[in-house]
């Protein structure tokens, strides 16, 4: 059974040069692989060039064409390495206000949460507003990103489509949470670069996962502000109860 995404190469052999496909991959490729203005995220570039990361491109780009997709790809992540990532393009559009990119993200992982029938892990509360919320899916947490073409300050949430990024929470084990200087030395580099590409300060709010205040929601979706982002839903992932979510309300 074929994959229902792709390694980096055979988005090559899948799609021709014209495709919007093709289009906005070798923007994004370009964007990591660039020497010349380095990407902050050095995990993700070093992802890109060992072709540990994964890519897909549903289209319509919905909880139900990604579902499939994404529960696939974690069921395998783990073989293909630790810097792995699933990458999802939506196919390009006319460029939308910044809060309808919100939206439409949020509306995309609460639809997942809903169609999702495995148990999130005991441990991660489905409470959003908690230290140790994640998005979850298939049983397994996961730090979700987004980028749009709206995004003109923080270059580096700027993608030619709406762009929404998977990474599993186990890739992040022994790195954030790591004594070693080395690794240490790497956070701090990928603070460097971002404080470099972006014309606007890094966020207030990044923080690390667990850590007492930290909300992982606020680092979801980062506009070109560094307002405090209010809680996009009283109810996502909560399951249990799926007539009481208040689509587009905030907490």
């Amino acid at each position: 059974m074929t994959d229902p995404f792709y390694k980096k190469d055979a988005v090559y052999d899948a799609f021709p040069a014209s495709s919007w496909q093709r289009i906005v991959f070798s923007e994004f490729e370009a964007t990591l692989s660039s020497s010349s203005r380095p990407f902050p995220c050095v995990f993700g570039v070093s992802g890109l060039k060992t072709g540990q990361l994964r890519y897909a491109f549903p289209d319509p780009l919905t909880p139900e064409t990604l579902a499939p997709i994404l529960r696939a790809y974690l069921a395998q992540a783990r073989e293909f390495g630790r810097m792995t990532s699933l990458a999802v393009f939506a196919r390009p559009g006319p460029v939308q206000p910044i809060e309808d990119y919100r939206t439409r993200f949020w509306d995309l992982l609460d639809g997942l949460e809903t169609i999702d029938d495995t148990p999130r892990p005991a441990e991660v509360p489905a409470a959003l507003d908690t230290d140790l919320w994640e998005f979850c899916f298939a049983g397994e947490p996961v730090f979700v990103v987004c980028n749009s073409p709206a995004h003109v300050l923080r270059q580096s949430r700027r993608s030619t489509s709406f762009m929404v990024t998977f990474q599993p929470r186990w890739v992040f084990e022994g790195i954030l949470d790591s004594d070693d200087p080395q690794m240490q030395r790497a956070l701090q580099g990928v603070r460097e670069r971002l404080a470099a590409f972006d014309a606007i300060p890094p966020a207030p709010f990044l923080g690390t996962y667990g850590a007492p205040g930290n909300r992982e929601f606020h680092q979801y979706f980062i506009d070109d502000t560094n307002e405090t982002p209010t809680c996009p839903f009283h109810a996502l992932g909560d399951r249990a109860a799926p007539d009481t979510r208040k689509k587009g309300k905030v907490a």
